[in-house]
């Protein structure tokens, strides 16, 4: 059986961005040398292992496609302890993917986020938060209180929160990366059974 590198996961990444930033995703692809039915066969992959009945939990899917996590730490949220295991992304060198598991291997969250030592954006107006520029705890912080709302998809995030002029924005996340920010909408709603810790 063909082995699922961390090239192929990447792939999955892009497939999943795709829907928001089609034009950025195709930029990322050209820059990995892959062709679009390389990405859309690393997806289908990615998708039957995570659907096999028979298929290796999340983190062991993780450290079968990335290897060995570069950073495994016990951290604390609230009253709860996880472990954050983290991994280079090469297409995003100042990022890691993060996975949050609970005592006893279950799988909390799983998206990227901040390099350690690696400086995040500045982040004060509508203009600075540019597609892939930030994750979801860095627009969490930079304007607060933002409030978690519910993902329209699978690994998919959004954040509503107030710019400094006054105006209400949602911010779209895919794997905790930026996507798009729009204007709010009435019909948006806060929390939901998607919102994720910051």
């Amino acid at each position: 059986m063909e082995i699922f590198g961390p090239l192929d996961f990447q792939l999955v990444l892009l497939r999943r961005m795709a829907d928001h930033q089609p034009d950025l995703v195709e930029d990322a692809r050209r820059e990995l040398g892959v062709s679009l039915a390389e990405l859309r066969e690393a997806n289908r992959r990615w998708q039957a292992m995570v659907r096999s009945p028979r298929g290796r939990g999340s983190v062991a899917r993780y450290r079968s496609a990335l290897g060995p996590p570069e950073t495994s730490v016990r951290r604390r949220i609230g009253d709860l302890e996880c472990d954050a295991l983290a991994w280079p992304v090469p297409l995003w060198p100042d990022l890691r993917f993060e996975v949050l598991t609970a005592p006893g291997g279950a799988v909390w969250n799983e998206w990227l986020v901040r390099a350690p030592g690696a400086a995040a954006p500045d982040l004060r107006a509508a203009g600075d938060l540019r597609p892939w520029s930030c994750t979801v705890d860095e627009v969490a912080r930079a304007f607060p209180p933002a409030r978690p709302m519910e993902g329209t998809a699978p690994t998919r995030w959004r954040l509503g929160f107030t710019l400094p002029d006054g105006g209400q924005c949602v911010a779209e996340f895919t794997w905790g990366l930026l996507q798009e920010v729009r204007p709010s909408d009435p019909r948006d709603v806060a929390g939901g059974p998607d919102s994720r810790p910051s």
